[in-house]
């Protein structure tokens, strides 16, 4: 499988894709390869980003890492860590906030650019000169209005479910996320991969 071969690829000759995983990259891969009969057959709203959630190390980061081997260069997501853009902030302010958001077009071709942020729910709270900011939820309410106005994507790795979603960014972010996303979810024993 293509997938498999890229994932030796990337993180090396011991990276293999498991059984039980496989409804997880069957949804996964009609989703990247935009197949419309599938989509329809499986409630994938192509139009949606996505959420992928699931227990630590059952690969969720792997996954929407790997997606990016099977598109066109143009189509590609970039993935950051929320803890990274919550450090962003803590050294840029509100500047970091708009480079995810109003500031996410491409410079030439002035398309939508689309981010995967990986790990919600684990960046911490962090300050930029007394400025205290609820970095993440911030970021996702930006990109959902630019997800009406201009069809902006979004994706999200986490470990969160809808309720901790609600409790972390508030009952704002949990609607718009209903909107914003296809939830495909790894089963809650799914086990740790990196054991």
């Amino acid at each position: 499988m293509l997938v498999e071969k890229k994932g030796k690829e990337i993180f090396g000759p011991r990276f293999r894709l498991y059984e039980e995983d496989a409804g997880i990259i069957l949804q996964l891969l009609i989703y990247f390869l935009q197949d419309v009969p599938l989509a329809q057959k499986y409630k994938i709203d192509l139009s949606k980003g996505i959420i992928l959630a699931g227990p630590v190390g059952c690969g969720k980061t792997t996954l929407i890492t790997l997606m990016n081997q099977v598109l066109p260069v143009l189509r590609r997501h970039m993935v950051r860590a929320c803890r990274e853009i919550a450090f962003e902030f803590g050294i840029e302010g509100f500047e970091a906030i708009q480079r995810y958001t109003r500031k996410s077009f491409n410079q030439y071709s002035e398309t939508t650019v689309t981010y995967c942020f990986d790990d919600l729910g684990l960046e911490p709270s962090v300050q930029h000169y007394g400025s205290v900011c609820n970095v993440m939820a911030e970021i996702l309410l930006s990109r959902y209005d630019l997800f009406i106005r201009f069809k902006m994507l979004s994706h999200i790795t986490t470990n969160l479910n809808s309720q901790e979603i609600e409790s972390l960014y508030g009952n704002r972010v949990r609607s718009r996320c209903r909107e914003m996303f296809n939830l495909i979810s790894f089963n809650i024993n799914s086990l740790d991969k990196r054991t």
